[in-house]
């Protein structure tokens, strides 16, 4: 604690906060932390090296998986260093500019997954109501195009509010409420006039976080009203079943940003611990649970994988 004191006030550097009230336990709460950590970086790599390895995966839905994987790598090694350095060492200092690079690129990287399962939702309607025209539509150029312009406009979309918030003055405390640098949180130790940041943060709000998920209902609307038309019910199963799995990475995605935001916004005064296990929830559940999910959902990664073994085995 005499740390944080000491420190709160200098001008070089943000003060980043673990588990409110569970400072003593922080060394048991790295395990779990810890555990999550390997369990994203392997399960996103090895996806990965499959989509890599094999020829017959070098399709337009698993070029897009392999865009979500590298996403979910990102956001987690953003993360990573901070959270157990914290956790294991209780070294909360971050100097200003390491906190604006990982402000920039822990946002980029979240709009970045949303952008991408966007595409992939746009990939699942050309492949459910167009599937004639599917390989002339979804060609590796316009999947490169696809990917090149995801990556512009998330980079596009975050330096404006890391230019906007850099140039203001930090004249408060430096000490953040998380054990990573959130725009949301750094903004509220802001000692002026913030009005253009927020309005550019609505406007960003709106592009991307309420955007997509409303193109991606709309992708999904036409989706079933192509599936009900079909003859048979098999035929009608085997079409949602391939939707399954990127239906709940949205929803592992969406629903905890959607919370993340509602409690910054309603739940201010709450117990700050329900801020921080919102936060982490957000970061760590869709680059958990994406492997995971697809791993167990899509026959051809699984096939993949137990071959990448099988052959690690052999050699």
């Amino acid at each position: 604690m005499s740390e944080v004191s000491n420190t709160t006030q200098d001008p070089f550097h943000f003060i980043l906060t673990g588990i409110p009230g569970f400072e003593d336990a922080h060394l048991w709460i790295s395990i779990p932390f810890f555990c999550l950590y390997t369990l994203s970086i392997v399960g996103n790599s090895t996806i990965l090296t499959v989509i890599h390895t094999q020829p017959g995966l070098h399709q337009p839905m698993y070029l897009f998986l392999s865009m979500l994987a590298v996403t979910d790598l990102g956001l987690t090694l953003t993360t990573l260093p901070t959270v157990m350095q914290l956790l294991w060492f209780d070294y909360r200092k971050i100097g200003f500019e390491a906190c604006f690079a990982q402000f920039f690129f822990l946002h980029g990287f979240s709009f970045m997954e949303s952008s991408v399962l966007l595409a992939m939702s746009f990939d699942r309607y050309v492949a459910i109501c167009r599937p004639l025209h599917y390989a002339a539509i979804l060609t590796n150029e316009v999947i490169g195009r696809i990917g090149l312009a995801i990556v512009c406009r998330c980079v596009l979309a975050v330096l404006p509010s890391l230019f906007l918030l850099k140039r203001l003055p930090f004249c408060r405390s430096h000490l953040l409420s998380h054990s990573y640098c959130l725009h949301q949180d750094m903004i509220r130790l802001v000692c002026a006039d913030i009005r253009i940041n927020s309005w550019y943060g609505f406007a960003l709000v709106l592009l991307i976080i309420v955007l997509d998920p409303l193109l991606i209902v709309l992708s999904y609307t036409l989706i079933l009203k192509n599936i009900l038309s079909t003859s048979t019910w098999t035929e009608r199963f085997r079409a949602l079943n391939n939707c399954l799995s990127h239906i709940l990475a949205v929803l592992i995605l969406y629903v905890p940003m959607v919370g993340v935001s509602m409690t910054h916004r309603f739940a201010k005064h709450a117990s700050p611990l329900v801020h921080v296990i919102m936060a982490n929830v957000y970061l760590l559940a869709p680059p958990v649970m994406n492997p995971i999910i697809y791993s167990a959902k899509t026959k051809q990664i699984r096939q993949g994988i137990i071959h990448l073994l099988f052959q690690g085995k052999v050699h």
